[in-house]
């Protein structure tokens, strides 16, 4: 051998037996594809990518013409190569194939590769440092031939550990994966799909995390900027699909500002609390970045969002306070992060604290002044104080239809979006301000003992009465599968007290926020869209951000869901095994969507097309790899709860549970 072949790499590539004579397959030898051919015993291999357009040539099929010359025939169009030079007979491409040195040695196939260059940083490789500078930590998708080179600039960011990737089953699971991160953690998570039906399918969990205010980066493949618009194959507008969706919507162009177009999509995501889009030509992904160079992240970008009303209208807001006398205070899912200085006021006023079922959790319900969930999905303690006062203090409610504040009672509404004060009626003081601040102006203006009735006793008096309502449903047995109450009193037993808890929508979501009682755990779900399928995709979210520093590292992930909502991404279970997420599912299995069946018959409808299908859930889960439980008596419940709690990865246990009994 010479100097210049002793110098090369050699990899083994296949087996001599692997290929028999006039057979091409395709190798992969570092990061080169060739079609690796068997002419009588002589072995070659060149470049794989068909200089037409990119055609594998290691699929296609070898020819000998009538004069003895053999040809590697590309299986798109055709196109014929000399597999020993490369050349074409039809001059297609002057200079010819690269080929690559082959050696065989005891029967095994060997590539040469020279020494790699140093890569040169490409436009996808300085956006996607831009975004993990901002504190994206986590991306969810599906890599796809349109999405390649951005793909690559992910690679190297999670090589180097700057970021966690989560490969998919469908990219619906990877928005709400996002959707169920971001309302955990408030920071944005990621989601990767190619052009076309690929990004179309994320549309779904995107507009979950719209409406619910959750920050969350698009990142979506898309044709060669030079077939846009003709009908090029999986070519549809991604501007106009994801204009309604998307606050911020940008095509990365050669001539783009590449750092900045990230930048603007982070800050977009993250003070908007919306969905920002990026779209990324293929041909545009590998441009070289040039002089071009990642920014350092939200450092000098964005501004603290501490704001707070004036003097005059806290003044305001303790001039009311101070003339009622059973004030109550009800807390939305926007009042999460003030919520130690709303539980503070509310001490000091005697009042007790309603949560919208988006809010559930926030307060334990083990606290003196708890009164649980309002609305549709709540307890009857809440609505019995709702109904008794003569002050409701709003904090951070949204004031949706299915949670029922009621219009009649005075209302002092604080909220740190403008648009979400007074959004449906008129209330008696709309404030503007943060939750957590304004909560501490007023609280430091209110008298030591504000005149107010102490309302703790009758707080307790009524949660006896709901308690003893709910023992006695937890009896119920038709013979047909458990009951709900049953179900979550034993959830509310046995979930650790700092666990993350994600639920679905359906019959098995209301029973939650009725029966289940909460000693804090955090609550996830699909408020205002309301999305059916939401409650495992959002859990592996929810333990991605359990992987990274921050105050949820190491907490437990429980998801809840019907036998309806689970099999909507039934395929992603097996995502939570391969990555190995610790994520213990309780699956509520009627055979039915039992809302849906409760509906018709309210609306005195017949039942129809609501029966389900279903596996065996819990064999599935095994099949899956994971550890799968199967209840069909009330007894068996805690015992294969705690079995899966205990498993140090994905475990589902699936309950047979009676439609009827909810």
């Amino acid at each position: 051998m010479t100097d210049s072949i002793e110098s090369l790499e050699w990899v083994r590539v296949a087996a001599v037996n692997e290929l028999p004579p006039g057979r091409v397959k395709t190798v992969t030898a570092g990061t080169h594809s060739m079609a690796l051919t068997n002419i009588d015993g002589e072995f070659t291999a060149m470049d794989n990518r068909c200089p037409h357009q990119g055609g594998p040539l290691g699929e296609g099929s070898i020819e000998v013409g009538e004069d003895g010359q053999c040809w590697l025939r590309c299986p798109w169009h055709g196109w014929d190569f000399d597999p020993k030079t490369g050349r074409s007979p039809g001059g297609h491409e002057d200079s010819g194939q690269r080929l690559f040195p082959v050696d065989v040695r005891d029967g095994e196939v060997y590539i040469g590769l020279e020494a790699e260059p140093a890569r040169e940083a490409t436009a996808a490789d300085v956006m996607a440092r831009t975004m993990t500078n901002w504190g994206v930590r986590s991306v969810f998708g599906i890599v796809g031939h349109s999405n390649l080179g951005l793909a690559d600039a992910l690679r190297l960011e999670a090589k180097e550990g700057r970021l966690n990737y989560y490969g998919v089953r469908h990219e619906g699971a990877a928005a709400f994966a996002c959707s169920g991160y971001s309302k955990l953690t408030g920071k944005p998570a990621a989601c990767l799909s190619i052009a076309g039906p690929g990004a179309t399918n994320m549309v779904t969990g995107l507009w979950d995390a719209k409406v619910d205010r959750a920050p969350v980066l698009a990142l979506t493949g898309q044709v060669d900027v030079q077939v846009f618009g003709p009908g090029a194959f999986q070519d549809i507008d991604l501007t106009a699909a994801f204009a309604p969706v998307a606050h911020y919507s940008q095509t990365v162009l050669h001539t783009s500002r590449f750092a900045e177009l990230m930048n603007l999509a982070c800050k977009n995501a993250i003070v908007e609390r919306d969905v920002a889009h990026l779209i990324f030509p293929n041909d545009v992904q590998t441009l070289p970045a040039g002089d071009a160079k990642p920014t350092d992240g939200p450092e000098g970008r964005v501004a603290a969002a501490r704001i707070a009303p004036d003097a005059g209208v806290v003044q305001e807001m303790v001039s009311q306070i101070e003339a009622a006398k059973r004030p109550i205070i009800i807390a939305g899912y926007g009042a999460l992060e003030g919520m130690s200085k709303v539980i503070a006021l509310a001490e000091k006023l005697n009042a007790p604290v309603l949560t919208t079922f988006k809010a559930k959790g926030q307060i334990p319900d083990q606290h003196p002044l708890a009164a649980g969930v309002l609305g549709r999905s709540g307890t009857p303690v809440a609505s019995w104080f709702m109904n008794k006062c003569d002050l409701i203090l709003a904090f951070g409610s949204s004031f949706s239809n299915h949670t029922g504040i009621t219009p009649v009672k005075p209302i002092i509404q604080v909220d740190f979006d403008r648009m979400a004060l007074g959004k449906f009626h008129k209330v008696t003081l709309p404030v503007w301000g943060d939750i957590g601040r304004t909560a501490q102006l007023v609280l430091g203006k209110l008298p030591d003992t504000p005149d107010t009735v102490d309302q703790r006793q009758e707080l307790a008096q009524r949660w006896h009465i709901w308690r003893e309502e709910k023992e006695s449903r937890v009896q119920d047995d038709r013979g047909k599968g458990l009951n709900s109450a049953v179900i979550f009193h034993w959830l509310g037993e046995l979930v650790p007290e700092d666990a993350v808890i994600a639920v679905d929508v359906g019959n098995n979501t209301y029973s939650f926020g009725r029966y289940f009682e909460s000693k804090g755990q955090r609550v996830l779900m699909s408020g205002y869209l309301g999305s059916i399928g939401f409650a495992f995709a959002a859990a592996m979210g929810a333990w991605a951000a359990t992987q990274e520093a921050g105050e949820y590292r190491g907490r437990k992930v429980v998801s809840i869901s019907g036998d309806g909502g689970f099999g909507q991404y039934l395929g992603d279970f097996t995502t939570a095994v391969k990555y190995n997420m610790d994520i213990t599912h309780v699956l509520l299995n009627n055979s039915e969507l039992g809302k849906i069946s409760k509906e018709q018959r309210a609306g005195e409808w017949p039942v129809w097309e609501t029966d389900l299908h279903n596996p065996n859930f819990a064999a599935f889960a095994k099949l899956c790899g994971a550890q799968g439980f199967r209840v069909t008596e009330a007894s068996e419940f805690p015992i294969a709860f705690e079995k899966a709690l205990q498993h140090p990865g994905p475990a589902l246990v699936e309950v047979i549970t009676d439609a009827n009994l909810v």
